[in-house]
């Protein structure tokens, strides 16, 4: 629980916020293998940086209070946190995923961990009775991404988390997305919260990261273990990075979204574009679902153009909206889903769910967005098949 009534407060204040030893506003960064012991057995609470380093101690802690959660874990990237967290399956176990998820935690179920006889079923978690359909014996956890990567699906956590807890399930939620400042995945009953830190969390594309944060010291112990057994830990600079990036999360959300919102009705209402897909658009399926458990509909929009404009023409057309992998940065970034973010997936998978070759997917950034929406109208302008 945070000790600040306000989140946006408890982003900069929050966790290890300052350096007890020299009164620094910032914790610095302890840039060190190891620790003098004082004698046999006598630490002064750390011993090596795999183990326990203070910067990214200041970090895990931060995170914990965010998320509302028991204890933090930092990593070197949102899929050494997914793997940790998946780390605590066993052979035979199952995993049931949300029907669009991120390229890379599919393709590590699918490539990476069921060399260990852990496999996966794609499920609807929209629908509860039909995702209650799909547990079965072996079932062990699921993983729900809300709003789902790239198509924005909105699930119920709250309901999903209920109907796995009935069936001994452990309730992992990518919250990525929407960060700590939307949505609080944990108090809606989910056991273990993960995030790609890369993005809004870290918020300038210069740090690679991951967190987990889960709701008991049972599941802390055992991720402590896995997260120094196996040691894809945050370096120090890392860490202090992300912890500087967080501190301003509250101001960049606000404008990201504020440009999201504006940006996701411009392409409702043009002629060339066929669908729109974001749940802060009251027409959009997740809407209600959304707005019950997040603050709001969040930055990440995806659409598709009608059949007559050609996308690799609108990627090559666009001059501020960058094409990269990746999203969450201040500057506004499009990609491809289909031959980038998911092109892990098997295409008959892709279209099953819904990923067409036509989807484009916006991180809208904090530019101006009278620049966004003139950048994006003059590419879909220029993308017309004459």
């Amino acid at each position: 629980m945070s000790h600040f009534e306000h989140i946006g407060t408890a982003l900069i204040h929050g966790g290890i916020s300052n350096d007890a030893h020299t009164g620094a506003v910032n914790v610095p960064i302890y840039q060190t293998s190891t620790y003098q012991q004082d004698g046999l057995g006598k630490m002064r609470g750390y011993e090596y940086s795999r183990t326990g380093n203070p910067t990214r101690e200041a970090l895990e802690a931060l995170i914990a209070e965010l998320e509302e959660g028991y204890a933090g874990f930092a990593f070197a990237s949102g899929m050494a946190a997914i793997t940790a967290v998946l780390s605590l399956l066993h052979a035979g176990d199952r995993v049931l995923i949300s029907s669009n998820v991120y390229g890379g935690t599919f393709r590590l179920l699918a490539q990476v961990f069921d060399h260990f006889s852990i496999t996966y079923r794609i499920a609807d978690t929209t629908d509860a009775a039909k995702f209650e359909a799909d547990i079965t014996e072996d079932v062990k956890a699921v993983i729900i991404e809300s709003p789902a990567n790239p198509l924005m699906t909105v699930t119920d956590i709250r309901k999903i988390a209920d109907i796995s807890h009935k069936h001994n399930l452990l309730v992992i939620v990518d919250n990525t997305f929407m960060t700590p400042y939307l949505q609080k995945p944990l108090t809606l009953g989910a056991d273990i919260v993960v995030h790609s830190a890369t993005k809004y969390l870290g918020g300038h594309s210069d740090v690679v990261a991951g967190l987990a944060v889960v709701n008991s010291e049972e599941l802390a112990k055992k991720i402590a273990f896995i997260q120094n057994s196996t040691g894809g830990v945050l370096p120090p600079f890392d860490s202090f990075l992300l912890i500087r990036g967080i501190k301003t999360l509250g101001v960049r959300m606000d404008r990201h979204i504020e440009n999201a919102q504006k940006a996701a009705e411009f392409l409702q209402k043009h002629p060339a574009v066929k669908n729109v897909y974001y749940p802060g658009l009251p027409s959009d399926a997740g809407y209600e679902i959304n707005q019950k458990q997040a603050k709001n509909g969040g930055v990440m929009i995806s659409f598709e153009l009608h059949e007559n404009y050609d996308i690799e023409t609108f990627f090559e057309s666009l001059k501020l909206v960058m094409l990269a992998e990746s999203l969450g940065g201040v500057e506004s970034l499009v990609c491809h889903p289909s031959t980038m973010t998911h092109a892990s997936i098997p295409a008959d998978i892709r279209a099953k769910v819904g990923i067409t070759d036509g989807l484009i997917r916006l991180s809208t950034g904090i530019e101006d967005i009278r620049d966004i929406l003139a950048d994006l109208s003059q590419a879909i302008t220029e993308s017309e098949v004459k």
